[in-house]
């Protein structure tokens, strides 16, 4: 839970030396997916991003402008992440779109999209996995920014079609 989350990265910047503000603490906590190996790796980024750029000390500012460079968005979603929704959403309209083409479409490798993005997406909403392919979900369109497009019973068209 986030609470855990936020003593995992409260304990890594004790063990790492860092000063890190409580506020600072959950917002890297907020964007780790709930995963404290991702909590770790997001405060070495914010640290070495504070110590190159600010003051070396981590406060909510310079955690949210590290993670704004790194491009990891307030729910934790990272540039590849947006890019297989944003291929999903625009390239395939929502899908379904087999898993080896929305792969090429973002350069990556089967085995990378299936077991390192995937998984999140689907657990948070984002992504649907279907007998046909996987497709965008309404909150991955909104996520985007984008309209999610609707059917004449106001569902989605892609959800109609597995």
């Amino acid at each position: 839970d986030a609470e855990e989350l936020r003593e995992v990265v409260r304990r890594s910047a004790v063990r790492l030396e860092i000063e890190l503000e409580e506020a600072a603490a959950v917002e890297v906590a907020s964007r780790s997916r709930g995963t404290p190996r991702i909590a770790n790796r997001l405060l070495r980024r914010v640290r070495d991003w504070a110590q190159v750029r600010g003051s070396g000390r981590l406060d909510l500012d310079a955690a949210q402008q590290a993670l704004r460079v790194y491009e990891v968005d307030a729910r934790g979603l990272d540039r590849l992440d947006r890019a297989v929704l944003s291929a999903l959403c625009g390239r395939f309209s929502g899908g379904p779109v087999g898993l080896s083409t929305l792969a090429v479409a973002v350069g990556e490798e089967v085995e990378t999209v299936e077991t390192m993005i995937e998984p999140y997406l689907v657990r948070e909403g984002f992504l649907l996995r279907t007998p046909r392919g996987r497709a965008a979900a309404p909150a991955a369109w909104t996520h985007l920014g984008l309209e999610p497009p609707e059917g004449p019973e106001g569902v989605a068209p892609m959800l109609g079609r597995f």
